[in-house]
Parts: structure tokens; C-alpha cells; sequence
């Protein structure tokens, strides 16, 4: 799952020569120089088994050129009539929204239309709630469009953001907190949703979809077969006791070697860590940079335990005595968002299973 580590950037803070200067007091220095290695911790992107899975489903759905590399063109099914998507379905704060960015970035064909200067693909983040006017609306902002008229009909904002994305040379479309097109839709909205989606990836110029969420947008795209089998699935494992403790372990040596840290943390209590992070990467990811910041702050040489456990009693709403890297009973410790996902998913599926009840009966 842990990979290997690389750096887009590696900011230079030659403080030296601007100290006399500024006149930094000792204080200000120290500040500075905390922020700069966060900074470059920060930048550092870990690629794992998702960056692959993602990179792997975009080869697929674009066309081989000439010159055996992947081009802009997407790969058309069902008779050349329509392209594939991609759905990355994953806990809230696991890292996907960051790692499609990287993976986007780094994905050749899509990176620059040398006619606009601009990415052929388009990033767009679901303000929730969402309407199928407001997403078109929202769309059309990204592509340029800063007002449509109140009185514009629905499908004529659908008609013209079919229209940009071609204008501006969009081959893939991507709608990131994509769950949140589906949380207060009504059965018809849904139905309307879901029409609309599958007009984006037929026509004449139809784009790629890259639908990325949490649990309720595999909840709600499974509800339509059509949607549902034009869609590879991505979705990442969780951490797990274990098979992740040594690489989790080595990653946060890693990343207290580059902040110039040793580290003293007994093994077994990466499994905390593991536990802390609700088992996702990203979150696992973000308490190692609090807890090497904290350290830094303290000016101590060492990473340790205690670090850990006051990044994590600074991030959640517990009582002290309910801290995972400091209680003994850490593993009957509940969390306040362990189970959204589960929870969700069965909600999801209790309206559903409802709203079927009630057509039978009208029927």
C-alpha cells in the first residue's frame, strides 16, 4: 500500500541571508524554519496501489496514438456510441482528492491543450446541497460562464456545458464529492441525475467521467445498472493490522528524517496510529505531520509517543482519558466518525428499500 516517496517541490529558505535585515528575533527564526520543513513535508506525495489503480483505469479509457502512448482521445464503447468512467470511492480524509490531483498532473495527454493553455480535463467540486441546475451551474463557472440567467431552463444549462466542454476541449470530466449530487435528490431528481450523466458520455463529443466520493456515491450509482456497468470501480483497502504496521512504521521514519528527527515509538503502537487514522491513508498521513510539527514547536531532537498523542487530543472532540496512543484499553475507544460510512450506506439503502414499498403500494 506504502509505496515510495517523492517531492514535486523542495522549497530553498536561505533564512541566513535575510536575517540581519529583517531583524528576526530568535523566536521568529525558529517559526520560520518550522514552517519551511513542513512546507516540503507537506509537498512530499507517497504513491500507492490507488495513484496505480487510477493510473491504470485512465491507459484503459483513452486511445493508443501512433506512437504507442496513451492520447487524448477517449476509447468509445457499445458500438463507438460512449465512453467509461471511473468511480474512487473512499472514507472521508483517506487522500483521494489528492492523489487524482497528482495523478492527473502527471497523466500525459491530459495535462495541456496547447490551443488553450489549460488542462483538458476539468476539476470540479459538488457544493452540497446539489441541484442538477446548480452542479451545471457550477461547471459552467469552471469553463468561464460567470452568470446564467435565472430564467434558463435546466436542460439548456446541460445543453450548453455539453457545448463548453467541447469549446474548451474537455476530455474528461471530473466531479469530486460526487455523493453530495445524490444527498437530498428526490426520486425524480435522481432519475433526471442520472440521465444527465449518461448524456455527458454519449454525442457527439462525450467526455471521460471520474466521479470521486465516500460510501454513498457507490450506494447511489449502484441504483442504476446503466450508470453502474459503465463505471471501473476504485476502492481503496483499508489499512490493516499487521500487513501495514512495518510500512507504516518506516513511512513515519521517513518523514522525521526529512524534518531532521530520530524517533522513538514502540512498534506496537503504530498500530495506534493505524486506529487513529480510522485505517485510511490520508488520515494516518495528516497526524504524522501534526505530531512531527508539534515536535519541531517543542524544539526536541526526537519524535516520540507523547507527540502523537497531542496531535491527536488537538484534532478530536475527546476527554484526555480517551486518547489512542496513551489509553490502555485504546482499541474499545469509540470514534465520533468510525462508522459514517457504514452508517450512511445503510441509510441509503433503508430510503430505498422504503420509496420501492411505497411504489408497490400506489401501483
Amino acid at each position: 500500500m506504502l509505496d515510495r516517496m517523492n517531492a514535486d517541490t523542495t522549497p530553498s529558505d536561505d533564512l541566513a541571508a535575510f536575517e540581519p535585515e529583517l531583524g528576526l528575533t530568535e523566536e521568529q527564526k525558529h517559526a520560520l524554519e518550522v514552517a519551511g520543513k513542513m512546507e516540503t513535508l507537506r509537498s512530499l506525495h507517497i504513491v500507492t496501489d490507488r495513484d496505480i489503480a487510477i493510473t491504470t483505469a485512465l491507459n484503459r479509457l483513452f486511445k493508443i496514438g501512433e506512437d504507442g502512448k496513451p492520447s487524448y482521445q477517449p476509447v468509445l464503447f457499445t458500438g463507438e456510441t460512449e465512453t467509461q468512467g471511473i468511480t474512487l470511492i473512499e472514507g472521508s480524509g483517506g487522500g483521494k482528492t489528492t492523489a487524482i490531483i497528482k495523478t492527473l498532473k502527471a497523466f500525459e495527454p491530459l495535462v495541456l491543450n496547447e490551443e488553450t493553455g489549460l488542462p483538458r480535463y476539468l476539476h470540479v467540486k459538488v457544493e452540497s446541497p446539489a441541484s442538477l441546475r446548480s452542479l451545471g451551474c457550477s461547471i459552467l463557472e469552471k469553463l468561464g460562464v460567470d452568470k446564467v440567467s435565472d430564467r434558463s431552463k435546466t436542460y439548456d444549462i446541460w445543453a450548453l456545458v455539453r457545448h463548453r466542454l467541447w469549446l474548451a476541449g474537455i476530455r474528461l470530466l471530473w466531479l469530486d464529492e460526487a455523493q453530495d449530487m445524490f444527498r437530498s435528490a428526490s426520486a425524480t431528481e435522481l432519475d433526471s441525475m442520472f440521465k444527465t450523466l449518461k448524456s455527458l458520455m454519449q454525442g457527439d463529443h462525450p467526455v471521460v467521467l471520474l466521479l470521486s466520493g465516500t460510501e454513498r456515491l457507490s450506494a447511489m450509482t449502484g441504483l442504476d445498472p446503466q450508470i453502474n456497468r459503465r463505471f471501473a470501480k476504485i476502492r481503496p483497502r483499508p489499512l490493516k493490522f499487521g500487513e501495514d504496521t512495518d510500512r507504516l512504521a518506516k513511512l513515519v521514519r521517513g518523514f522525521a528524517r526529512k524534518a531532521g528527527l530520530d524517533v522513538d515509538v514502540p512498534r506496537d503502537h503504530y498500530d495506534r496510529l493505524m486506529r487513529a487514522g480510522r485505517h485510511r491513508f490520508g488520515r494516518c498521513i495528516e497526524l504524522i505531520l501534526q505530531s512531527i510539527e508539534i515536535a519541531l514547536q517543542d524544539r526536541v531532537k526526537t519524535l516520540t509517543l507523547d507527540h502523537f498523542a497531542m496531535a491527536f487530543s488537538h484534532k478530536e472532540s475527546l476527554l484526555d482519558d480517551k486518547n489512542i496512543f496513551t489509553d490502555f484499553a485504546w482499541e474499545q475507544i469509540s470514534l465520533p466518525d468510525e462508522d459514517d460510512e457504514v452508517y450512511e450506506a445503510e441509510r441509503v439503502a433503508a430510503q430505498q428499500a422504503s420509496k420501492t414499498r411505497k411504489r408497490k403500494k400506489a401501483a
